[in-house]
C-alpha cells in the first residue's frame, strides 16, 4: 500500500519522549524538527493529573521544549466531550488539578449535590471517602465518566493503581461501567485531530503501547509508529491481531520522516 506523506503528527509522551523525568535519546531532536518544519503536532497523554502548563514544565526540565498549546491530555478531551454532551453542567470530580481546571475552563460547576456526571481521573492520593461519595452519586443516577482506562501507572517507588483500577472498584459496587475518554478510545485521537485541524489520512500517531496508542490510532484511521523504548517489547508485536504501520527502535528514527 502506498502511504500518503505525513503532514501532522500525534505522539505519546511517557515511553516515547521521556521515562519519568529522563529524556529518551532523539526526543528533543524530534520535537525541534517538528517545530522547525512548521508542521502541526500534539503530544498526547492519558495522564489527567497535570495541566498542559505543568507538563510543559516537566518536559522542559528534561530538555524537551513543547509549547503548552501542543499538549493534549485525557482531562482536556474529557472536558471537551462533556461540554459537547451537556454544556454548562455539573460534576463531582475525583481527580487533581489537570482535571478540575479543564472542567472549570468549560464552565462546569463542581458539586456533590445531584451532579450531571461523576468524573473519575487519576490522583496520587485516592480518598476512600471520595470514592464512596462517587459510588453513592452514581447509584443515585449520576452519569459515570472516566478519563482513561489505565489500570496502573509507574512511579519511582514502583507500580501505582490508576484510573482503571479505581473505576473497576466503583463499577463493582454500582453495577455501572464508565465511559472512558482516553486511549484506546479513538475519540481521544479524533478530538486531537480536530484541535489541530488535521486529516486522519495524513497524520501519524507515535506510541510505545500496542494496546492503547497503536490500536486507537489504527481505529481513528491514522498511520501508526511503534517505538520500542516503552511498554511493548519487540517479541510482543506479533502477538496482536493488528500491526503498526512502522516499528522503529526509538523516536530518533522518525526525525528524518518529519
Amino acid at each position: 500500500m502506498t502511504l500518503r506523506p505525513v503532514e501532522t503528527w500525534l505522539t505519546d509522551m511517557d515511553g516515547v519522549l521521556v521515562h519519568e523525568e529522563v529524556p529518551i535519546p532523539g526526543a528533543k531532536e524530534f520535537i525541534e524538527k517538528l517545530k522547525g518544519s512548521g508542521r502541526r503536532f500534539l503530544v498526547l497523554t492519558n495522564n489527567s493529573i497535570f495541566t498542559p502548563r505543568d507538563l510543559r514544565a516537566r518536559l522542559l526540565g528534561s530538555g524537551i521544549d513543547v509549547p503548552e498549546e501542543a499538549i493534549w491530555t485525557s482531562a482536556l478531551a474529557t472536558a471537551q466531550f462533556i461540554a459537547d454532551q451537556r454544556p454548562d453542567g455539573t460534576a463531582y470530580v475525583v481527580g487533581e488539578a489537570g482535571l478540575t481546571t479543564a472542567l472549570h475552563d468549560i464552565g462546569y460547576v463542581m458539586t456533590d449535590r445531584d451532579p450531571d456526571y461523576v468524573v473519575l481521573g487519576e490522583t496520587r492520593t485516592y480518598s476512600f471517602e471520595a470514592i464512596t461519595k462517587a459510588i453513592r452519586l452514581i447509584a443515585d443516577g449520576a452519569r459515570f465518566i472516566a478519563t482513561n482506562p489505565d489500570a496502573s501507572g509507574p512511579s519511582h517507588q514502583g507500580m501505582l493503581p490508576a484510573t482503571g483500577s479505581v473505576a473497576a472498584l466503583i463499577s463493582t459496587a454500582t453495577g455501572r461501567t464508565p465511559y472512558f475518554i482516553g486511549k484506546p478510545n479513538p475519540l481521544m485521537m479524533r478530538s486531537a485531530l480536530n484541535r489541530i485541524e488535521a486529516h486522519s489520512e495524513t497524520t501519524a500517531m507515535v506510541g510505545d503501547r500496542m494496546d492503547t496508542d497503536i490500536v486507537s490510532g489504527l481505529e481513528a484511521g491514522l498511520q501508526t509508529c511503534l517505538v520500542l523504548t516503552g511498554s511493548t517489547r519487540p517479541g510482543q508485536v506479533e502477538m496482536f491481531p493488528y500491526r503498526p504501520t512502522r516499528v522503529v527502535d526509538s523516536v530518533a528514527d522518525l526525525v528524518d520522516l518529519v
